[in-house]
C-alpha cells in the first residue's frame, strides 16, 4: 500500500488572514474590493481544501456566506426615484463593502505589528543577557587632588539633600507666612560651625531642617559665604561626603 500523499498549504489564522493573502496576491485595493472576483478566489480556496481532505474551520463557511451576501447586494440595483420636479435621482446606500474593508484594514494593523515584534524577537534571540555581578572588590576611591572639587559638586550634593527632605517635610495643615532672610541663615551657620567646637563639619550637617524654604535659604547663605571666602570645601575622594570648612 502507497503511503498517502502529504500536501503542504500556506497556513492562515482565520478567514480574514486569508483574505488578506488573496488581496496581496493578485494586488486588489482593499479600499474598493472586487468582491465578484475575491469571492471566486476565496470559494476556489475553500473547495481545494475540500478536495484535499483538509478540515475547514466554520468561520471560514461563515466568510464564505458573508462574502456571497455582498455580492448579492452588490448584484441588486440601486432603488430609483423620482424627485417633485420630474427629475431622477439615485438614492443614496451605504456600501456593503464598507464593514468588511473595516475588518481588514484592522487585521492588517495588527498582522504587521505582529511581525514587528517577531522581527524583534529574533533580532534579541541572538543576544546573551549576562546575569547581574557583584563589582565590589573591583570598586576603587580615587582620590581628587585640591581643587578639583567644583561648584557642581556641592549642587549635586544639595539636590540630594533635597530629595532626602521631601520625604521628611511633615504635611502641613495650615498656612503659615515663613520669613527667611540669607543673612539670618549667615549668621546661624557662624553660630553651627562655633558650637561644633571643630574646624570642619559635613556639608548634610547643615541641613537637619525640613522645610524645603529652610534648605533653601542656608544653601543660598553658605554660597554667599564661600563668595566671601569664609568657607571653604573640599572632597577627599570620589562620590564622597562633602566638607565645610570656617576660615573666620
Amino acid at each position: 500500500m502507497k503511503a498517502p500523499w502529504k500536501v503542504n498549504l500556506d497556513v492562515f489564522e482565520g478567514p480574514l488572514d486569508l483574505l488578506l493573502h488573496l488581496i496581496n496576491k493578485y494586488e486588489i485595493d482593499i479600499y474598493d474590493i472586487p468582491i465578484a472576483k475575491i469571492t471566486t478566489q476565496y470559494m476556489d480556496y475553500l473547495h481545494a481544501m475540500q478536495i484535499l481532505q483538509l478540515d475547514v474551520a466554520g468561520d471560514y463557511l461563515v466568510m464564505a456566506a458573508t462574502l456571497m451576501s455582498i455580492k448579492s447586494q452588490m448584484l441588486v440595483p440601486r432603488n430609483d426615484g423620482w424627485d417633485e420636479e420630474g427629475e431622477d435621482f439615485i438614492l443614496e446606500q451605504e456600501d456593503p463593502r464598507e464593514e468588511l474593508m473595516e475588518m481588514l484594514l484592522e487585521y492588517r494593523k495588527f498582522k504587521n505589528a505582529a511581525f514587528q515584534l517577531d522581527e524583534k524577537q529574533n533580532e534579541r534571540s541572538v543576544y546573551f543577557t549576562k546575569e547581574p555581578s557583584d563589582v565590589t572588590a573591583f570598586q576603587q576611591n580615587v582620590p581628587l587632588k585640591e581643587g578639583e572639587v567644583q561648584l557642581t559638586d556641592l549642587l549635586e550634593a544639595f539636590k540630594t539633600v533635597l530629595k532626602r527632605n521631601e520625604l521628611k517635610e511633615p504635611e502641613r495643615t495650615t498656612i503659615e507666612t515663613e520669613e527667611v532672610t540669607v543673612s539670618d541663615k549667615i549668621s546661624w551657620i557662624e553660630w553651627k560651625f562655633q558650637n561644633s567646637h571643630q574646624k570642619t563639619m559635613k556639608f548634610h550637617a547643615l541641613f537637619d531642617i525640613y522645610s524645603k524654604q529652610e534648605v533653601v535659604v542656608t544653601f543660598l547663605a553658605l554660597l554667599e559665604l564661600i563668595k566671601e571666602n569664609r568657607i571653604s570645601f573640599t572632597q577627599k575622594e570620589t562620590f564622597s561626603e562633602i566638607e565645610l570648612a570656617f576660615l573666620v
